[in-house]
């Protein structure tokens, strides 16, 4: 008996934070065979409402979270995303849950999206804390956090991760260049990616992120200046 409640125990802890991704409200779906996955602000952009994905349950498997809401998003001809907050007891807005979240599903036609052009998004790694150098500025992240800043002509940037065996890399303004996303990983040790013998060691890397899943992430991270302005 004593070995069944254990397993009761921990079988009913497993689905406490087991994550669900659920379409609990489908108004209408679209044909169409976009693969993108955009964030947009409803009230500035032309969009048509298709539905709405609820998560419930925290996973730190970003990538693995996302296929899932896309997924599911892509069920009803989505391409496009926003926030949806839930309303707190007062009236007003309840503040961003990992564990809980609401995401608004639209169809926008393409030429419809808001293009950002000379814009850098700056991701952190979800695991740990990290300072990142941005030309002289030093930017402190938490887990799960990230900036956006705007490139200006004639400047090149240097975004580094300031560790020894670590990662940089340069950033310049272009016409009509599209907005780019950059995620820092930690310390890793990976195989030797030419074939030959031997290991890869570095203390911090820059991955260059595809749009729609960067666009995610800013959406579940926390932006840094927003925490600022909390402590404040």
């Amino acid at each position: 008996m004593k070995h069944l409640s254990i397993l009761f125990v921990i079988f009913f802890g497993h689905f406490l934070v087991a994550q669900n991704v659920i379409l609990n409200n489908v108004e209408r779906s679209h044909s169409n065979t976009d693969k993108v996955f955009y964030k947009i602000n409803p009230a500035e952009t032309k969009a048509e409402y298709l539905g709405e994905i609820e998560v419930r349950g925290f996973s730190d498997d970003d990538a693995e979270m996302f296929g899932k809401v896309y997924k599911k998003a892509k069920q009803i001809g989505a391409n496009a995303f926003a926030y949806k907050p839930f309303e707190s007891v007062t009236g007003g807005q309840q503040k961003f849950d990992a564990a809980h979240y609401r995401l608004s599903l639209y169809y926008v036609e393409q030429a419809d999206f808001r293009p950002e052009t000379n814009i850098v998004y700056l991701i952190s790694s979800p695991y740990r804390d990290q300072i990142i150098s941005f030309n002289e500025e030093k930017i402190a992240f938490k887990p799960r956090t990230f900036i956006r800043k705007t490139l200006l002509p004639g400047t090149v940037y240097t975004v580094s991760t300031r560790k020894f065996l670590g990662s940089s890399i340069k950033l310049s303004a272009q016409e009509n260049q599209p907005v780019q996303y950059f995620q820092f990983s930690a310390f890793s040790v990976n195989t030797n990616p030419y074939g030959t013998s031997g290991i890869n060691l570095k203390s911090s890397d820059i991955t260059r992120l595809e749009q729609s899943y960067a666009q995610f992430l800013t959406t579940i991270y926390q932006s840094l200046d927003s925490l600022e302005e909390q402590q404040k």
